[in-house]
């Protein structure tokens, strides 16, 4: 079994409810039929229709009080409620649905923002980031080419407390979603003081962070990639490794890096990039590519699905 046919199938076990703001985008559009018809999930294409007037205002009240702190006013809040995708954030925090979907047609930033500020943030990982599953085609490397990727899409430059944070709930979503053990490879241009430097330096400091926070965690770092996902390699450069050459969970050092090697490995390798899927918050939701197919929005509905369950 493939691993969309595998996600597409623990999400059908136990169906929730998943809500899609950008009903104008045809992409979207041809997602939610296919996810209705299979029975991925319960979704709700949220149109004008689905929007109700009381419900609507009593949200922009509790936004507003949510964000009174900082500084938000009653008109502020209207304006921003504009936008539907603040609505199905809300209808996520509230219950009415178990989680959503957008990006087809707002940036990260967008929804990142709608998320952080209408679901809250786990106090337990106390950093909202993203990761994306790729799936790379006749790849041995990782779990049958299956790897978790992250940051890719929210921190730009992650401090060492932060990337441990990543590192676990990037580990936590591998487990959950396609019942993996994590391998997870802190990676840097460097192997195990193969080079020098501050950010060298950063990852080793993560490394112990995530071990404290995890005792029992499979990971190492700092490793260079070849040396995290390739055995040969891991053999020569550092034989003593804990993981040998069998990362499946990698973790960049910063945005950049991150960013640049999905889209690489998924425009080079013809990969499947499901994601961004956004973590650390006190419920499900998931970004995509503004590039996105319908196919790419299927699998992060049946993914925020399983994250639900």
């Amino acid at each position: 079994m493939d691993v969309t046919r595998k996600i597409y199938a623990k999400a059908k076990a136990n169906p929730k409810t998943i809500v899609l703001p950008e009903y104008k985008d045809e992409r979207v559009v041809q997602a939610y039929h296919f996810v209705q018809k299979e029975g991925i999930a319960n979704v709700i294409l949220l149109t004008e229709d689905k929007i109700l007037p009381q419900e609507k205002e009593r949200y922009i009240q509790e936004f507003c009080e949510m964000r009174k702190a900082k500084g938000m006013d009653i008109e502020s809040a209207r304006k921003i409620f504009e936008d539907p995708l603040y609505y199905a954030a809300m209808m996520t925090r509230e219950g009415k649905a178990d989680g959503f979907v957008a990006g087809a047609s707002h940036t990260t930033s967008d929804v990142a923002r709608a998320a952080i500020h209408c679901l809250g943030v786990d106090e337990r990982i106390n950093i909202a980031c993203s990761c994306f599953i790729m799936d790379v085609p006749n790849c041995i490397y990782g779990e049958n080419g299956v790897f978790f990727f992250a940051d890719c899409g929210i921190v730009p430059e992650p401090n060492p407390r932060q990337l441990a944070c990543i590192a676990l709930t990037s580990a936590e979503l591998a487990i959950k979603v396609l019942d993996f053990v994590p391998r997870i490879a802190l990676l840097s241009y460097s192997t195990h003081g193969s080079a020098k430097g501050k950010y060298v330096e950063e990852i080793k400091e993560a490394l112990k962070i995530l071990r404290e926070m995890s005792p029992h965690i499979i990971a190492d770092g700092e490793l260079q990639v070849d040396a995290a996902i390739v055995p040969e390699v891991a053999q020569i450069k550092y034989p003593d490794s804990i993981l040998g050459g069998k990362a499946n969970v990698l973790i960049f050092p910063n945005l950049e890096a991150g960013n640049i090697s999905y889209k690489l490995v998924q425009r080079l390798a013809n990969a499947r990039a499901i994601g961004p899927l956004i973590l650390g918050l006190n419920k499900p939701c998931s970004d995509l590519s503004r590039g996105c197919s319908a196919e790419d929005v299927i699998d992060c509905v049946a993914v925020t699905a399983i994250r639900a369950q």
